[in-house]
């Protein structure tokens, strides 16, 4: 699959979680804490991964295992305005597809209220 098909994918997935948070009365522009997990073949590429995160600051990453399969989980303080979950999402999806593994989707809990 290409990057592009990636990309278009990716977005009508979260385009779909925007609009159940939209449902559940969301308050788009609070920040708050936004998960971004990517699925990795070894230790060494998970490390790599949340290595590269790390460095450049794009959040806080940790690498973990379930059922024998290395994770790298991102932690993101944001709001998930549509212009700007779907920017930070597709930046995902390049790094995904530049390390060679697989973006497994971004969660949240809903904001709103005061």
């Amino acid at each position: 699959m290409s990057v592009i098909s990636k990309l278009m994918e990716a977005t009508e997935a979260d385009t779909d979680v925007l609009q159940r948070l939209n449902a559940d009365g969301d308050d788009f522009s609070k920040f708050r804490e936004v998960d971004f997990t990517f699925k990795c073949e070894s230790k060494d590429k998970a490390d790599t991964v949340a290595g590269f995160l790390d460095d450049f600051q794009y959040g806080k990453s940790s690498v973990i295992v379930e059922e024998d399969q290395y994770m790298v989980q991102l932690l993101i303080d944001m709001p998930v305005t549509q212009n700007i979950l779907l920017c930070v999402s597709g930046f995902m999806t390049c790094i995904a597809e530049l390390y060679n593994v697989e973006i497994d989707g971004w969660g949240c809990i809903a904001q709103n209220g005061t």
